[in-house]
């Protein structure tokens, strides 16, 4: 049973007034070997099921795009055991599977006497896998390829299988791929596996010519390196007749090495003998020695423990002469402390009598002042008189502090107030800051276009507000989601302008200088904003509506008038949860076109046709844009109180600035009247103030005069002083002087020891030194001569044994003495081995070698064989497709050729077939290549080579899915009559042509078959269609017309 949403194909064949059966036997009759008779489908891609059954000639498939022609191909080639890859659209074959079900099955029916196969393929989503039926049978994939082979078919082809995702790579093949797609499609089976064992001849004769050369490089090395070692081997002989020689020469040898021995005995035993006499005159030398030794030891110590007392001695007198020189410092330093306090008695003499001159000189000067002086006049009436107008300025100046102080206060009090508002009108532009923010992320250009407008309105008639986002201040932020769902996001980054040719300047500007991409609507000339409901709110209430879209926020006049108008807003409700759950009944009662629940949106028509009623309902989606309000008239009366503020301070200020200048006058007049006063006061004060200086003065002279200081008396004391230590210092330099002479007279003692006891010691190293070089000579001495000993008794006996073993050799007698005989060089026998290991070698890569050669001269006798049963044929095909080719072409007023391109005839694997078209008579031939030529002459380039392989294919059926896409009208009509002509041929294979869409007046031919693809929620059931019906139904409607 198909569902609204299934395709049903509605099958017919065009051939007269009269419809005739499908499956007739002159039909069947045209079917070739390989022909697809039905396709099957369940639960693949849109199809929920459906059947096909093409003819046997020309199958046109028409339906508008999205009907599911291009689903009758996939099912093709993958019930085929095509992969999906040859279709282009999915890599996976479980996605040809319906959404929502687990398995799909694809059914093909092909022709073959006497009993069709059917191929079915169960598809299933589960681990992307699928199972084969061949008659109903489960098989294996491998066994359906056999199959599908045995009968030429080929969907990984383009020359046979052509699916609207590939036919632009057709144009794409390269001349070698073409060569053997055509090959495959047309040619016999030989030619494919002619060219591919030429292919394969010819690789392996590459590989043979590059052993043989290898091979012949190795054997010259190797009969090089064979040449060397004859050398070698020559030398090796003449050593076998040396060793001969050396043969013989072996009994000789005994006696010479008793002579050698018996030599080196004699040598031996004259060395020992003069050892035994060394080592005596040794012994002999180095007993006065050791006596001579032991004296020195003996009288250096003595030396050193003299050397030691006088060292004592020395440091007991150098430490008395240390303490009688410190004694002499500190006598110095007595006396440098008794004239510097001389020095300064002197000096404080000297400062007393100067201070005593100054004090003289100030009073003479103070008398002289005051015998200047006049009898002080009477003051007292001026003081007064300042002293009045002292208490009535400081009045005046305690009034003006007050003032000062409680306007102070109250400025204070007034800009802690506006601190406050200017910290929440931070916090209100922090929202719209976040809000611009948002919409410089979403959407840049119309960012971009805000800034400018910001700083170009004055170029404006009328007002311009900016994007409705920015301008709608929710009154409640859990409503933002009923207006963002209600207005488009289009809209909602509009800009929104009172006058037209405002807008259209706007958008010159922005859309055509700064190349922005922004939106721009204007409001209504007539206002909206003040619209009224259909009815009022209250009306709406038991049924759950709580306010009207328009209630819940606030914008601008011109904004609001744009949405009123544009979106109705002041008459879409809002409801609750109640509504939805009773909405059935509000949509029958209220008849509303757009309703709002909690979380859904329910939009309402009335059919044209059936008058019923249609409701769809939507989740509402997140607010993204709105969530961030500003109360504007929270923000309307901060900004007023601001103003208000700010002219308070104004004033504050002014009248702050008039009484601190008032302040300073008083100031500046406060300091010259007491500056007066004070100048009155001196004048009266002057006269005792210098009688009492001149009093202190006197008392300060006769304290300086009784303070005289006597320098003579001082002086006498301090050279009495200094006398007597000078006397104490002459005693401790003589006692230091005796100490210095003894201290000197020890040290020079103390040298002459020093200098016995290195003279002495000097002696005792020298003996040392000899005696223990006369030691080592001794030990020595003693060691070659043991050695010499044990060497002679061992050469005693070596002599003895190889003059017995001599005279059994050679049965000589003791006097005889055999010639040393030179020694000859050998070499190693290994050396042969490797000569003879080498020529064996050569002789079987020799061999080898000849065998490859003939193996390459049969190789090249096959290629030439095989070449000839592959060339001629080909070529002779090649030039049958470009017969055709061109007379297509030709009847299209341009000109085609096809041809076989070889760039070396060895090289079989670069063979390839090229394409050149020529659609335009001022061009030349050009290749067929992925960029040279339009979409539409590829189009028609790709169609006509298929075509010329139809008659000449021997594939059982082809397929080519929208390929006139591309084609202009007459191009099309030319192609689909070539296509009808070619494909209703005897004898030719099927062919399927899948479009969208046909020309007008067409050239049909009868054995054609146009299989026409609907689909829609009003299609029949698969079960009820039939054609005859319908047929006879639009007969009877066609009498009734011409009655009329």
């Amino acid at each position: 049973m198909a569902t609204p949403g299934s395709r049903q194909p509605v099958v017919c064949q065009r051939g007269g007034s009269i419809p005739r059966p499908l499956r007739s036997a002159e039909a069947r009759s045209r079917f070739i070997e390989g022909s697809i008779v039905k396709i099957f489908m369940e639960n693949f891609l849109t199809y929920d099921i459906c059947e096909v059954r093409p003819g046997p000639n020309l199958n046109m498939i028409v339906g508008a795009n999205g009907t599911g022609k291009s689903s009758i191909v996939c099912a093709i080639c993958l019930g085929l055991a095509g992969k999906p890859s040859f279709i282009g659209r999915a890599d996976k074959v479980a996605l040809f599977v319906k959404q929502g079900c687990l398995k799909a099955v694809v059914e093909i029916e092909l022709f073959k006497p006497p009993e069709n196969i059917i191929i079915t393929r169960e598809i299933h989503v589960v681990n992307n896998s699928s199972a084969w039926f061949i008659n109903k049978k489960p098989t294996t994939l491998k066994t359906v390829e056999e199959q599908i082979a045995a009968l030429n078919i080929q969907v990984d082809n383009l020359c046979q299988f052509l699916p609207q995702d590939k036919v632009g790579e057709f144009a794409k093949l390269s001349k070698i791929e073409l060569l053997e797609a055509t090959e495959k499609s047309i040619g016999s089976p030989e030619i494919y596996q002619y060219h591919c064992e030429l292919k394969n001849f010819r690789e392996k004769e590459r590989e043979l010519e590059n052993l043989c050369r290898d091979k012949a490089i190795a054997l010259e090395k190797m009969r090089q390196r064979v040449e060397r070692y004859k050398q070698d081997v020559e030398r090796y002989h003449e050593r076998k007749r040396h060793l001969d020689s050396v043969e013989m020469l072996e009994r000789k040898r005994p006696w010479v090495e008793y002579e050698n021995v018996r030599q080196r005995h004699e040598e031996v035993k004259q060395s020992r003998e003069q050892a035994k006499e060394e080592l005596k005159n040794l012994k002999e030398k180095q007993s006065p020695v050791t006596k001579k030794i032991q004296e020195t030891e003996e009288y250096f110590e003595s030396l050193d423990k003299k050397i030691r007392d006088k060292a004592a001695e020395i440091k007991d007198t150098s430490q008395k002469c240390k303490q009688k020189q410190d004694a002499l410092e500190m006598k110095d330093k007595q006396i440098e402390e008794i004239n510097q306090a001389l020095r300064m008695k002197k000096y404080e003499e000297m400062d007393r009598k100067r201070k005593i001159h100054n004090t003289q000189k100030v009073i003479e000067d103070w008398k002289n002042e005051l015998n200047t002086i006049a009898d002080c006049e009477n003051l007292q009436p001026q003081i007064d008189a300042v002293n009045n107008e002292l208490k009535k300025l400081q009045e005046e100046r305690t009034n003006i502090d007050i003032d000062i102080s409680d306007l102070t206060a109250e400025k204070k009090n007034q800009e802690r107030e506006m601190k406050r508002i200017i910290d929440r009108l931070g916090q209100l532009n922090n929202i719209m800051n976040m809000k611009e923010e948002n919409l410089k992320v979403r959407f840049r250009d119309t960012h971009s276009a805000l800034m400018w407008l910001r700083q170009n309105k004055d170029k404006f008639k009328k007002r311009v507000c900016e994007p409705m986002m920015l301008e709608i201040n929710m009154k409640d932020n859990k409503h933002a989601k009923y207006v963002e769902n209600h207005i488009s996001a289009n809209d909602m980054r509009a800009f929104v302008f009172e006058s037209q040719e405002d807008m259209e300047a706007f958008l010159v500007e922005i859309r055509d200088h700064q190349k922005l991409r922004v939106n721009a609507v204007c409001a209504p000339a007539a206002s909206c904003a003040e619209s009224l409901p259909s009815r009022p709110i209250e009306e709406l209430c038991r049924y759950g509506f709580f306010s009207y879209l328009r209630e819940l926020f606030d914008a601008p006049h011109p904004v609001m008038s744009y949405l009123c108008s544009q979106y109705r807003i002041h008459d879409v409700p809002v409801g609750t949860e109640k509504t939805r759950n009773m909405i059935e009944r509000v949509i029958r009662e209220t008849k509303l076109r757009q309703i709002y629940t909690a979380e859904e949106k329910y939009i309402v028509k009335v059919s044209a046709y059936t008058n019923l009623t249609l409701s769809t309902n939507s989740s509402l989606r997140t607010a993204q844009f709105l969530t961030s309000s500003v109360d504007t008239d929270e923000r309307r009366q901060l900004e007023n109180e601001q103003q208000d503020i700010n002219n308070k301070i104004k004033s504050l200020d002014m009248h702050l600035t008039t009484l601190f200048a008032r302040q300073k006058q008083l100031e500046r007049r406060d300091n010259e009247l007491r500056q007066q006063k004070k100048e009155l006061f001196e004048r009266g004060n002057k006269k005792r103030q210098l009688e009492s200086k001149i009093g202190v003065k006197y008392d300060s002279l006769r304290q300086l005069e009784q303070d005289a200081i006597n320098l003579e008396k001082e002086s006498q004391q301090a050279n009495a002083k200094i006398k007597e230590i000078n006397i104490q210092k002459v005693r401790l330099v003589t006692e230091l002087m005796d100490l210095v002479k003894n201290c000197v007279s020890l040290n020079i003692l103390k040298a002459d020891l020093v200098l016995q006891s290195t003279a002495v010691a000097a002696e005792k190293n020298r003996l040392e030194s000899e005696y223990k070089a006369a030691s080592v000579q001794l030990r020595t001495a003693e060691q070659r001569f043991r050695e010499l000993d044990d060497m002679k008794r061992v050469l005693t006996e070596n002599c003895k044994e190889l003059l017995n073993k001599a005279r059994q050799v050679c049965k000589l007698s003791p006097d005889q003495h055999l010639p040393k005989e030179f020694q000859i060089v050998c070499l190693n026998a290994s050396v042969v081995e490797d000569y003879n290991k080498q020529t064996e070698e050569i002789q079987q890569l020799t061999e080898f070698l000849e065998k490859k050669k003939n193996e390459l001269d049969a190789y090249k006798q096959n290629i030439s064989k095989v070449k000839e049963r592959w060339l001629n044929p080909l070529k002779s095909l090649i030039e049958q497709i470009n017969e055709k080719f061109s007379s297509f072409f030709s009847s299209m007023q341009c000109v085609g050729e096809v041809d076989l391109h070889v760039e070396n005839e060895e090289e079989y694997d670069k063979y390839g077939i090229r394409i050149r078209v020529k659609f335009h008579s001022s061009t030349e031939l050009h290749e067929l290549t992925p960029f040279h030529q339009s979409g539409g002459e590829k189009s028609v380039s790709t169609m006509l080579y298929l075509m010329s392989l139809q008659e000449l294919n021997k594939c059982p059926f082809r397929v080519v899915d929208e390929i006139n896409q591309g084609m202009d009208p007459i191009n099309e009509r030319r192609v689909f009559e070539m296509v009808v002509k070619t494909a209703c041929k005897e004898s030719t294979s099927q062919y399927f042509l899948i479009t969208p869409k046909l020309l007008r007046n067409l050239t049909y031919n009868d054995k054609m078959t146009v299989l026409f693809v609907y689909n829609g929620p009003f299609m029949l059931d698969a079960d009820k269609w039939n054609l005859k019906s319908f047929c006879k139904r639009r007969r009877r409607l066609g009498r009734m017309d011409d009655e009329q």
